[in-house]
């Protein structure tokens, strides 16, 4: 999605490392040149090559000379629990409620015009990344698979906006939802929840796809808030 002004390497930096993040450029791919990027972005290839150099100074990106050269993704580690945990004590709980209302609405509104509007390879494509999540061995594989079956559904919609917000959405509160949590439920039980909500897309039943996506959106989010309940009970004790 263009950012709407020039000179946001900042915005940039975030945007690139969510769709990394998300798997959308994965370990070893090459990114689009530097005028492919920055017309997709709409900033100056001088706002670009800033962010390109503050990738590759943190080791995200590396760049190769060469007739095959240009800017290919560095393999990246998985966020430690103790990071994500920190992350969690710095949003309040305003922060996260209203980051489940809006990833609720998202989330509904996208299921609601799946059922209407997709197609037999969007079904295709969104049922993948159900599989994904249980063939997945570790916690970013699972985090990965699960916010590509959201983005898919919003992809199903055939709307950049709802497609970019629920991209922006998982970039910022995806990792926390698979925080280990006594109360995370097993990837079948995830599994499970999102086969009811694609076989509802696939009958067209728009008031059930979204019920049921909000509901499953709602789940993942109270798990996040009670988990930074405890972190403030817990400081306030020590």
């Amino acid at each position: 999605m263009r950012l709407r002004q020039e000179g946001r390497t900042d915005e940039v930096v975030r945007r690139l490392m969510e769709a990394i993040d998300l798997g959308l450029y994965v370990e070893g791919q090459q990114l689009p040149s530097e005028s492919e990027l920055s017309a997709q972005f709409g900033v100056s290839t001088v706002t670009l090559r800033e962010a390109l150099v503050y990738l590759r100074q943190r080791g995200v990106i590396e760049t190769r000379r060469g007739r095959k050269g240009g800017s290919f993704i560095c393999t990246s580690v998985e966020t430690p629990p103790e990071l994500l945990f920190a992350r969690l004590r710095e949003l309040s709980t305003i922060e996260l409620r209203d980051l489940s209302d809006e990833h609720m609405a998202i989330s509904g509104a996208a299921a609601r015009l799946a059922a209407q509007r997709s197609t037999e390879e969007h079904h295709q494509q969104i049922r993948r990344y159900i599989d994904a999540l249980g063939q997945a061995d570790s916690r970013r594989e699972m985090r990965r698979a699960d916010a590509r079956f959201h983005i898919e559904i919003a992809a199903a919609t055939q709307s950049i906006r709802l497609t970019h917000a629920e991209i922006r959405l998982q970039g910022e509160l995806g990792e926390l939802l698979w925080l280990p949590l006594d109360s995370t439920p097993s990837t079948q039980q995830i599994q499970g929840a999102h086969q009811m909500i694609l076989d509802a897309i696939i009958s067209g039943d728009a008031n059930l796809a979204g019920a049921l996506a909000e509901a499953h959106v709602c789940k993942g989010i109270k798990r996040v808030i009670n988990a930074k309940l405890e972190l403030m009970a817990s400081e306030e004790e020590s």
